[in-house]
């Protein structure tokens, strides 16, 4: 066997030397908005401090034994076993998933027409063989965490705070939409913001991520001897591969951030037979919702092109779970975002360090065009650590790990308790939302 050939590393070379230059000349951001105060501030980061070593466990927890989409039975007992001991009341089983869970605490005068009310978000699932390699149990013990401090400063309010946080365990982020499922059961009616955060190889205080649609397929034509008779079949796999083809044309087209990735999953068994059926697994991914629907169209107009040239049928199948939209943040959000974790010794990217290149999917961008919300990044590797790696699976166990795990659950109470607090805070958030665009009926945007 000849050498391995191995990719040139020169590109990501270059986007780390302009991320490494705008990284040093970037200020985080800050936020004109005096938020919930120094004094409340310090009391939910006690809270949650005084809760570190119970967070750390959690992860470690998860981390140790992984469980896939809408299988984390395990992992939703444990995530309500920690909320029951730091004082929340936990229902698992909601909103229709059998693995969901979810807590609430409000304040005693609380009044859902005249307060607001804030939903932190943990996510547990893990990625088959690879365990945890995006690091759902750090988000699961922020989630805990910032919940249980928000409870318990809002069970025992200073004057004139009211104000309600629900805790929301989400099942099956990694490929299948769990939120878009919990969307359905109700999940996120009445909120009036969602935050939570991710684990990244840097602290990134807005980053894009890509709206993603999922397809197949399947063509199907005649079967023949591939050698008496060729003539008298349809080849489906002439059209599978044409598809592949024609997909690798279109890039040429689309803009810079657009995705299409496909694998060819079935084309045949003999090659002594024409094969009568091929199938193709399809990832279609885009910045915005509108570009994402366009591309869709585009690719959808290919492999029906395929289809004809080779004299074949074609069935193709969109979303068999939901389609996840790109996160849209919320500007007031984000600063207090940022704000918060400086006070906990980080400094996060403003938007523009990192590269909109490096840039995946998450079903948290469909609560992000229902309600006003942030999907912040937390470190806890090195910035040449990618998600979806072994590397990564290791250090969504380490050290650095669980210092993220107490620091994001400190920034991610900080912020909520901002917008429950602040009135003026809470305009510009609700502003902010419906400049960009307001709400999206998400369930229909792709029908």
């Amino acid at each position: 066997m000849g050498d391995q050939p191995r990719p040139s590393t020169a590109y990501l070379d270059v986007l780390r030397e302009q991320t490494a230059r705008r990284a040093a000349v970037a200020e985080p951001l800050t936020s004109a908005y005096a938020g919930a105060g120094e004094a409340l501030h310090a009391r939910v980061a006690a809270d949650v401090d005084a809760a570190g070593g119970d967070l750390v466990a959690l992860a470690a927890d998860l981390h140790a034994h992984p469980e896939l989409a809408f299988a984390e039975t395990r992992s939703a007992a444990a995530v309500a076993s920690l909320a029951q001991h730091l004082g929340l009341a936990p229902q698992v089983g909601v909103h229709g998933l059998a693995t969901a869970v979810r807590a609430e605490v409000t304040s005693p005068g609380f009044d859902p027409v005249r307060h607001r009310t804030v939903a932190v978000l943990a996510e547990y699932d893990a990625l088959p063989g690879l365990g945890h390699a995006c690091g759902h149990n750090v988000i699961a013990a922020t989630a805990v965490g910032a919940a249980a401090a928000l409870g318990r400063v809002l069970a025992d309010p200073p004057a004139g705070l009211e104000g309600r946080v629900v805790l929301l365990g989400c099942p099956a982020e990694e490929g299948h939409t769990g939120k878009e499922y919990l969307a359905h059961g109700g999940a996120f009616d009445g909120l009036d913001a969602a935050v939570m955060v991710h684990p990244f190889g840097a602290d990134v205080a807005d980053q894009v991520w890509l709206g993603r649609r999922v397809l197949s397929a399947t063509w199907t034509g005649v079967s023949a001897h591939a050698s008496a008779s060729p003539f008298a079949g349809r080849n489906a796999l002439d059209a599978a591969s044409l598809a592949y083809q024609g997909i690798g044309l279109l890039r040429q087209q689309t803009p810079p951030v657009d995705r299409v990735h496909a694998v060819i999953v079935d084309g045949g068994h003999r090659a002594s037979v024409i094969p009568d059926r091929a199938r193709m697994d399809l990832y279609v991914r885009s910045p915005f919702p509108e570009t994402l629907a366009d591309l869709s169209r585009r690719v959808d107009d290919v492999l029906h092109g395929a289809a004809r040239m080779a004299g074949v049928g074609v069935d193709v199948v969109w979303d068999e779970h939901p389609p996840s939209l790109p996160v849209r943040g919320n500007g007031p959000l984000t600063g207090r975002w940022s704000v918060a974790q400086q006070a906990r010794g980080r400094s996060p990217y403003p938007p523009g360090v990192v590269p909109e290149t490096l840039a995946a999917s998450t079903d948290f961008g469909n609560v992000s065009y229902r309600v006003p919300g942030i999907h912040p990044l937390i470190g806890i590797a090195g910035e040449d650590v990618a998600l979806h790696t072994a590397e990564f699976a290791e250090a969504a166990r380490s050290d650095a790990a669980a210092r993220a795990a107490v620091d994001g659950a400190a920034g991610l109470a900080a912020v909520a308790l901002d917008l429950l607090a602040d009135d003026v805070l809470a305009d510009a958030v609700r502003a902010d939302f419906e400049d960009a665009g307001g709400a999206l009926d998400v369930a229909a945007y792709f029908d």
